[in-house]
């Protein structure tokens, strides 16, 4: 099979995720899409919400969709969550399917500082995805691809679907543009801190949670706010 990995903070998940990964496994034709909620970030230094609550929210946005599936393996790993440790155990979990890192330009720009970079792009495929304030062109300046820039250019006006390159060992990396989703985990955090309403910004379950277990909200709201509801 071919399955698409998707990992993140998830911090929390909505529909922008939900959405991206939906048009990842139509357009890339992948038989499933494994969602993985970091651990311990290496490169990110934002409050998070627990682990548990971030794996529940996740199973939560993702269990009518049977396309989607969840490993916990990033948040049950007391180190810090590196990719190439992921997928070393993706590996042994899946020998005989072929795996597809997703991740946007922008963090594909960004896989020199990651750990053991050059061990990283070549223990898996790429699915490399557009993501808003970045172009494809901005990928002239990768070492580790080699993709005229014309080509480039006609995948920012959307004139191309994608396009596969080859890196190095033999994996590939597919440049895909994806349908921009203006949603942001920091805008619903910010808005869940003001006791703002964050309905239609991810699914009723995820929203019903992120209420229940008063996510996002300081210890001093938590004691003075009551919560309203609609009359």
């Amino acid at each position: 099979m071919k399955l698409g990995i998707f990992g993140g903070t998830f911090n929390p998940i909505h529909f922008g995720h939900l959405r991206v990964a939906e048009e990842v496994r139509e357009a890339a034709g992948l038989d499933r899409i494994i969602f993985i909620p970091s651990g311990t970030p290496p490169l990110k230094t934002e409050n998070i919400a627990a682990a548990r609550q971030r794996l529940a929210m996740t199973q939560l946005a993702i269990k009518k969709n049977p396309c989607f599936e969840m490993l916990d393996i990033e948040c049950r790993r007391r180190q810090k969550s590196y990719t190439t440790k992921t997928l070393e155990r993706l590996r042994e979990l899946y020998p005989d399917d072929r795996l597809f890192f997703m991740l946007g330009i922008d963090a594909f720009l960004d896989i020199p500082n990651w750990h053991r970079p050059d061990v990283l792009v070549r223990q898996t495929d790429f699915l490399v995805l557009s993501r808003p304030g970045f172009r494809f062109i901005d990928l002239s300046s990768s070492p580790y691809l080699s993709i005229p820039r014309p080509l480039l250019r006609k995948l920012d006006a959307r004139t191309l679907r994608y396009h596969t390159a080859l890196l190095a060992g033999g994996r590939t990396a597919t440049l895909l543009p994806v349908s921009p989703v203006a949603i942001s985990a920091t805008d619903i955090r910010s808005r869940a801190a003001q006791r703002k309403s964050i309905k239609y910004l991810l699914p009723a379950g995820v929203e019903s949670y992120i209420i229940s277990e008063n996510l996002y909200v300081s210890a001093k709201k938590r004691h003075r706010t009551i919560e309203r509801g609609c009359r």
